[in-house]
């Protein structure tokens, strides 16, 4: 089991930026790609970023490419999101989320095997 748990999540004007982190316990993270995950009000959780076990791929949604960078650090067991240029569509709750390494890098949520509770984002305009 992989316990996930997000912060760095609050409210900031539109073009600040925020640094989500997620700290993992149970077991490493150095076997899981990690990835990003969003939910705004009435919408259905999508897609923001991923990155392989070892850090050496990382995949972005359209809609932050450019402004969002995912990273890890294997030996914290930790993986950030760091949020520039922040836009109000921006708002939604943020989860980061486990994906075992035999599985590809993938966008698809239902590949993901553990989730933590998220934390969230609020971008005034």
């Amino acid at each position: 089991q992989v316990q996930l748990v997000e912060s760095g999540g609050g409210l900031v004007q539109a073009g600040g930026s925020l640094r989500l982190s997620c700290a993992a316990s149970g077991r490493a993270i150095s076997t899981y790609h990690m990835g990003w995950f969003r939910q705004a009000p009435g919408n259905e959780r999508e897609f923001v970023a991923s990155i392989k076990w070892n850090g050496g791929r990382t995949d972005y949604v359209d809609a932050v490419s450019g402004r969002f960078t995912i990273s890890r650090d294997n030996a914290k067991n930790t993986v950030y999101l760091q949020m520039n240029s922040l836009k109000p569509e921006d708002t939604a709750v943020y989860y980061c989320a486990a994906s075992y390494y035999t599985r590809r890098l993938d966008r698809d949520g239902r590949n993901y095997d553990y989730w933590g509770q998220g934390t969230q984002v609020t971008v005034s305009s």
